[in-house]
């Protein structure tokens, strides 16, 4: 958090663990077992307006900044990456329809997704490109007003739950391309299943939420769904990259005080050996790092919003706060299951789950050693190496 909050920032805070506190831990480990989406969750915040905390209030949003967001997520961040999951792309995905959507795009689209009856997904990711956006191939071939769109994405997350979808393809090829990053145009449709099969990824964690692979065959999208100009999709993605590093670094920040909180408190109360394991230092010193790493990544995070909020550049600092935020995840998470001990691996005590879901910022949604390529190159000058 900031070092002190608004009035206007305490309310935020105060709402959202409101809403967060009628959804427990018992909540989130049902249906990560049962693999079963969190709706009655998004509609709770749908239901307050939570959807367009970002939005601007022409659209029927609240108009807060980054920092504001930041705290909205470290609160929904303590319930787990489920929870953070199931709002980012309604909350924050569809940023490139508010900045380069026209007016009639903007009143069409964005109303829905405030309020919950729209749920978009997002594809761009491709198997065979990875990290490497500029190699994707799935193609957007113009016909009259229409687009036919064909071939396939992965790690699409929430298509199973989806009806909107936004879509990255390549217009045209990348050898045609002058750079690498053109060529590449963005749209906004509907999740046509009689053209786009969607096939459930099994994984570690995160189990709420789905993760998939899906095809597109011959998908026919409306050239009014198109965002923006043909050819600069990439462009417009980027601009959302900042935003998105800053959120997920929040959703993981909360994370890891859930499980910190969770140590301390087990740490209290366990006795072995006639006295709370708390009082030895075995157990004190690594949560003690813990929390100081935890301050550190909390005011590397809001001085990196708050960057993003004036306008400032703030490439290097919301990369590496998602970097150092991810680290401090896995940390905390792996040492709240050292701590409860074998009751570390029991489900009952829910830290396992956070454990298994510590390790997706690790890898998305870009990898660590990414984000240290991007700051060797942008903070310290040093040549681009890949």
């Amino acid at each position: 958090m900031p070092a002190t909050l608004t009035d206007e920032q305490r309310s935020i805070r105060e709402a959202i663990g409101a809403i967060c506190a009628r959804f427990g831990d018992d909540y989130w480990q049902r249906h990560d077992r049962d693999h079963a989406f969190p709706h009655e969750f998004a509609q709770a915040f749908a239901a307050a307006g939570w959807f367009g905390a970002i939005f601007p209030e022409a659209i029927g949003g609240a108009g807060l900044g980054m920092t504001e967001a930041a705290i909205i997520m470290q609160e929904v961040g303590r319930l787990g990456f489920n929870a953070c999951s199931a709002l980012h792309m309604n909350m924050f995905g569809c940023q490139p329809i508010v900045k380069f959507g026209n007016p009639e795009q903007q009143r069409r689209f964005l109303p829905p997704i405030i309020a919950g009856t729209d749920r978009a997904c997002f594809g761009v990711t491709e198997p065979d490109a990875g990290l490497d956006t500029t190699h994707i191939t799935t193609r957007a071939v113009r016909k009259g007003d229409r687009y036919i769109v064909n071939g396939r994405k992965v790690w699409t997350s929430t298509a199973q739950e989806a009806n909107k979808i936004l879509l990255l393809t390549r217009t045209q090829s990348f050898e045609d391309s002058a750079r690498p990053s053109h060529g590449m145009t963005l749209f906004y449709t509907d999740l046509d299943r009689s053209r786009i099969e969607v096939r459930l990824i099994e994984k570690c964690g995160r189990n709420a939420v789905d993760s998939n692979a899906i095809f597109i065959d011959n998908l026919e999208v409306p050239v009014e769904d198109r965002i923006g100009e043909e050819g600069r999709g990439f462009q417009y993605l980027l601009h959302g990259l900042n935003s998105e590093r800053i959120i997920v670094a929040a959703g993981v920040l909360g994370a890891a005080r859930y499980c910190l909180d969770k140590a301390v408190a087990y740490a209290k109360e366990r006795v072995v050996f006639g006295r709370p394991i708390g009082q030895n230092q075995a157990i004190q010193h690594p949560l003690a790092e813990i929390w100081v790493a935890q301050e550190a990544a909390g005011l590397l995070l809001h001085h990196a919003a708050g960057l993003y909020d004036s306008g400032a550049e703030c490439g290097p600092q919301v990369n590496a706060a998602k970097y150092m935020c991810a680290e401090l995840y896995y940390k905390a998470a792996s040492r709240a299951v050292r701590t409860h001990g074998g009751f570390g691996y029991a489900r009952e005590y829910h830290v396992e789950r956070y454990y298994r879901e510590s390790i997706l910022p690790l890898i998305a949604p870009v990898s660590q050693e990414l984000v240290l390529c991007y700051i060797a190159e942008r903070a310290l000058g040093l040549p681009k190496s890949y």
